[in-house]
């Protein structure tokens, strides 16, 4: 193992107590590795630096997202084939796999060559971290302050970023995939998946002409929209992205509905103009932090008439042993969704019971998931030198990233996304729901 490559692979695979999956090529052209497997590329001493000075995934992100690191080949296969051998490793024993690092770097052999590549770092100091990362946050954790913050770092990112990644729908959120079979003209699009999601829960929330509709985290309006131009509702976006909500209104007014649709920069907390007859929260319960759900839970009942229904689509992770032990993955929180937190589903449904609600129906749509991500993967690296342009080469590598391993994850049911219908039933006990299952018209 000549070169800087096979001293990296050495250190690793003795921390790892296993092969590395992938090869790995350094600064000075040497590689080391599996033939065929997928390149982990050190394109500086830099990027060693940042794994030695923050080791784990934290280095690590910082590292991609500077540019210092990169993958020669599929970048899902890379990711897959480190994901079983880090990552899910760790947590599979019930500790961070950098527990299992630290006692192997105590071993006298590998604290030697663990100085070998010291020297080859160019030490003292550690690289500052990317620009593209979350300052400090001000205030409470899930405070008006502070979540006002988290979501202007995540979404105040431009809108035309968005329209590249996202596509004509501008819908963030898991769509709805039909078999090919089903869908006219043979596999459906993007747009049509996210059209078919939307749909699908105008048709849960029973709503029909008339009705007042609360979108909780409305993004760029797509759900007010379709409902207001489909169903006739009367509807409330609200938003804490100013970005989003300039760009909102601009869709509203150029679709003649400023009369049934109105978009507000505001917080779920300080709605205060119920009833609604429908409220639809759609990917953005995962911002409000398990510290805040009963209060949110809470909140969504008393907003609602009697009778009215709650649409909750909502991302879960998978039940732990010792909930406590549950920490933020790193790179998502520093880099993606500051604050985000997510929760098992069991507990989600328990919360909002616990509210007053009754939950009618659960549905699972883990799956949708991992085909929307690699749609919007694929609409990123085909539009990257745009991308780039109107963001930041590292703000772009953030992305591809993070909707690439997310992809992974919902394909490997590390995580999943849920469609919860909860209903504000009244003391006569009448839902309003049909007798029939999963026949929303009622």
């Amino acid at each position: 193992m000549a070169g800087a490559a096979g001293r990296l692979t050495k250190l690793a695979e003795e921390v790892l107590g296993a092969p590395l999956p992938v090869r790995i090529r350094a600064w000075d052209a040497s590689e080391s590795g599996p033939p065929g497997a997928p390149v982990l590329v050190f394109r500086n001493r830099r990027a060693l630096r940042r794994l030695l000075f923050k080791p784990g995934e934290l280095g690590l992100a910082r590292a991609w997202v500077a540019g210092d690191l990169d993958v020669d080949g599929d970048l899902y296969e890379a990711l897959d084939l480190l994901a079983g051998t880090i990552w899910e490793r760790g947590e599979a024993a019930g500790k961070p796999a950098r527990t299992a690092a630290l006692r192997a770097l105590a071993r006298p052999e590998i604290r030697a060559a663990g100085k070998e590549l010291l020297s080859l770092a160019g030490l003292p100091l550690p690289p500052a971290p990317p620009a593209e990362e979350a300052r400090p946050r001000r205030g409470a954790l899930h405070s008006l302050l502070r979540d006002r913050q988290a979501i202007s770092h995540h979404y105040d990112v431009g809108n035309a970023f968005y329209e590249l990644v996202l596509g004509p729908s501008m819908v963030y959120s898991c769509a709805y995939w039909k078999p090919a079979g089903q869908a006219a003209g043979g596999a459906p699009t993007l747009e049509e998946a996210q059209r078919d999601k939307l749909d699908l829960i105008c048709r849960k929330l029973g709503l029909s002409e008339g009705r007042r509709l609360l979108d909780v985290g409305c993004g760029w309006g797509s759900m007010v929209l379709h409902a207001a131009r489909e169903y006739g509702v009367r509807a409330v976006g609200i938003t804490l992205s100013e970005e989003q909500a300039t760009y909102a209104r601009k869709r509203v007014a150029e679709a003649g509905l400023t009369d049934r649709i109105e978009i507000r920069v505001q917080d779920y907390r300080e709605v205060g103009d119920g009833p609604f007859d429908a409220i639809s929260s759609i990917g953005m319960a995962e911002h409000v932090g398990r510290a805040r759900y009963a209060e949110y839970a809470g909140l969504l009942y008393g907003l609602l008439r009697p009778g009215g229904r709650l649409l909750n689509h909502q991302i879960a992770r998978r039940p732990l042993v010792d909930e406590e032990a549950y920490h933020v993955d790193e790179f998502i929180d520093r880099y993606v969704f500051p604050d985000g937190e997510l929760a098992p589903v069991g507990r989600t449904v328990a919360q909002l019971e616990e509210a007053g609600f009754e939950v009618r129906d659960v549905e699972a749509i883990r799956e949708h998931y991992a085909l929307t991500l690699r749609q919007w993967v694929a609409n990123l690296e085909q539009h990257w030198t745009e991308a780039v342009r109107l963001t930041s080469p590292g703000r772009a590598r953030v992305w591809r990233l993070y909707m690439a391993a997310s992809a992974l994850s919902f394909e490997r049911n590390r995580i999943g996304v849920n469609q919860v219908l909860a209903v504000r039933t009244p003391d006569s006990g009448t839902s309003g729901l049909p007798l029939r299952a999963r026949d929303w018209r009622g």
